[in-house]
This record gives structure tokens, C-alpha cells and sequence, in this order.
């Protein structure tokens, strides 16, 4: 196991580092930034809450004095072309400048410094009366993501979620390449795309007709099926994996069940298909761990602030 720094997106205070626990083990996290272990062969690639993942090369006081003292005693030697880059959070110290930080760095890394084409960057995240310093190994790269946006897909549905947020989903459920997730209300087939995007196998079934029809247009070689959540046509404990927006509104008045009703029933359907050490990760509009705690233990839950009449909540949760 090695030791990484991840600057964290500021989206959400814990779903970030609950993310990258997926990865590895967080061993602290300050704002907007975690110190974690994990393998360097780990998929950073997965993260979609992670906007850099550094190598740790150590950390000091957020002070001048002592940024200059770390970098002295450090001795780094770098034989590709670099920069230093410093980034300040919300709680950094106002008195500690960037400009000069930065500087800094390119006089006591030896190497060649390239500000306009470096290949290799040392970064600074200042959290809180602490920098963290480390060598950038991976970044986000937001382009796939928003060429995925529901508008661009050749079928649409208002409502559903932006890829960022299902992938990391996805993630939750801790599902790897081999294994299978299940999206019993699946929708425009949101989950089904991210999952075959990290190389997960899944299946999509909805009760109704017309999103399964869309979801083959927007996934052609897509696993799915038009059935009841209720009535899932498995068998029991054969689904490793379930990761799932569940329906309210219109979409429960399609459907023709009651919210609370159609909720229970088709919780106890994905308790009763998932395997014996089976996840769940289940995205409700309103607080129904009351209904999941009679068929899961509640690993961890969430709630998303979308806009003002819409809060997401995020079920972590584990077959008994």
C-alpha cells in the first residue's frame, strides 16, 4: 500500500472521501482533501469526486517559513520538466502567497522548470494551518462526462441523473470489472452506461415499456428486460450488486403503486436477489430508511442538496 493525497471536490462534505474509501483506506481528511492508501495500480480512473490524485511527498505548517524549510529539507529532484502549483481552500491562511510558494518551488526542486509545458506537477493544497505536498499521478478529465449528459444521448428522459453522480454510485456498490449490478428501476440507463464505461457487466429491467425501448437506444448491446421491481424475475441471492434511482411522483403514478408500497416491496425484491455479502446503493427523493432497515443494515446514507425542492438521498446498504 502507498500513500496519496486527493484533492477532493467541494460537491458534497463526506460523499468525496466515501467515494476514495472505495479505492483504499482514508486515513485523514481535512477540507477538500484526504490522505489515503491505497495500491498504485488502484483505478484512479473510477473517481468522479477526485479532481487530482498526488504521490505524498510529505506536508509542513501553512506558513512561508516553514513551506521554505520543507522544500530545503526535501532534496527533491525531479529529471523531467516541471512547475510547483499551489491551491488554497476556503480555510487556507490569507497571509500565505501563492505566487511566492510556487516560486519557491521552482528554486529548490532541481530539474527543469516549465511553467507553459511541464510534464510533471508538484502541488500544494493549503487546508485549514496545513500544505499538502505531493506529485500529481492523475487527473479528472470532465470532457467523457459531459459528452455522456443525458441531452446528448439519443433517448431522453427529464429527471435522471448527471453521469458524475451515477458513477459514483457505482462506485459505492464497490462492483469490479467481472462482476454485475442490477438497475431494477433503470430508466433512460444511466447506471447500465457508467458501469460498462469501468468495465462492470449489468442488467436493466423497468416496468415500463417505453424506457426499456429507450434505454436500447441509448446502450445497443444493453442487458435489459421490461419487469416488475416488485416481482423481480431472479433468483434469489443471484445479483452481487444493486444500484438503483427509485421512482416517485409521476413516474409511482405510471407504475400504478402506491409510493410507500411500491418502496417496501421492491426493497424486500432486491434483499431477496442480492447474494449473501451483496451491496446496494439505493437513491430515494425522500428519507425511507425506515422502510430499508426491515431488509438491509444501513452502511451509510446521504443526502444531496440538489436544488431547492429537490434533496437526494443515498442509501448504502448491506444484506443481512
Amino acid at each position: 500500500m502507498q500513500k496519496w493525497i486527493a484533492e477532493l471536490s467541494g460537491e458534497h462534505d463526506r460523499l468525496p472521501a466515501a467515494e476514495l474509501a472505495c479505492l483504499g483506506t482514508v486515513l485523514f481528511t481535512a477540507t477538500q482533501v484526504a490522505i489515503f492508501k491505497a495500491v498504485p495500480s488502484a483505478p484512479f480512473h473510477r473517481l468522479a469526486l477526485t479532481h487530482t490524485v498526488m504521490e505524498y511527498i510529505g506536508e509542513c505548517k501553512a506558513t512561508f517559513d516553514a513551506f521554505e524549510a520543507f522544500l530545503a529539507d526535501a532534496s527533491l529532484k525531479e529529471e523531467k520538466k516541471f512547475c510547483g502549483r499551489m491551491r488554497k481552500m476556503a480555510d487556507a491562511p490569507g497571509d500565505l502567497s501563492t505566487s511566492q510558494c510556487e516560486r519557491l518551488m521552482g528554486y529548490y526542486i532541481k530539474g527543469q522548470v516549465s511553467v507553459s509545458a511541464p510534464e510533471i506537477i508538484y502541488r500544494v493544497i493549503v487546508a485549514g494551518d496545513t500544505c499538502y505536498i505531493g506529485k500529481i499521478i492523475w487527473e479528472i478529465d470532465r470532457d467523457p462526462y459531459h459528452a455522456r449528459k443525458p441531452g446528448n444521448r439519443p433517448f431522453f428522459h427529464p429527471g435522471v441523473m448527471m453521469p458524475r453522480n451515477v458513477r459514483v454510485l457505482v462506485n459505492l456498490s464497490l462492483a469490479q470489472p467481472g462482476d454485475c449490478i442490477l438497475d431494477p428501476f433503470a430508466g433512460t440507463g444511466g447506471t447500465l452506461i457508467e458501469a460498462q464505461e469501468i468495465e462492470v457487466a449489468s442488467i436493466g429491467s423497468d416496468a415500463d415499456v417505453y424506457m426499456i425501448e429507450g434505454l436500447r437506444k441509448n446502450l445497443s448491446m444493453a442487458s435489459c428486460l421490461v419487469a416488475d421491481a416488485t416481482k423481480l424475475p431472479f433468483q434469489s441471492s443471484t445479483i452481487s450488486h444493486i444500484v438503483t434511482d427509485l421512482p416517485y411522483g409521476q413516474s409511482v403514478c405510471l407504475i400504478g403503486a402506491k409510493q410507500d408500497t411500491l418502496y417496501s416491496q421492491s426493497l424486500s425484491e432486491m434483499a431477496r436477489v442480492l447474494m449473501t455479502t451483496g451491496r446496494a446503493v439505493v437513491v430515494s427523493h425522500i428519507d425511507v430508511r425506515h422502510i430499508a432497515e426491515k431488509y438491509f443494515d444501513i452502511e451509510n446514507f446521504f443526502e444531496q442538496r440538489i436544488h431547492k425542492s429537490l434533496t437526494r438521498r443515498i442509501m448504502v446498504l448491506q444484506k443481512r
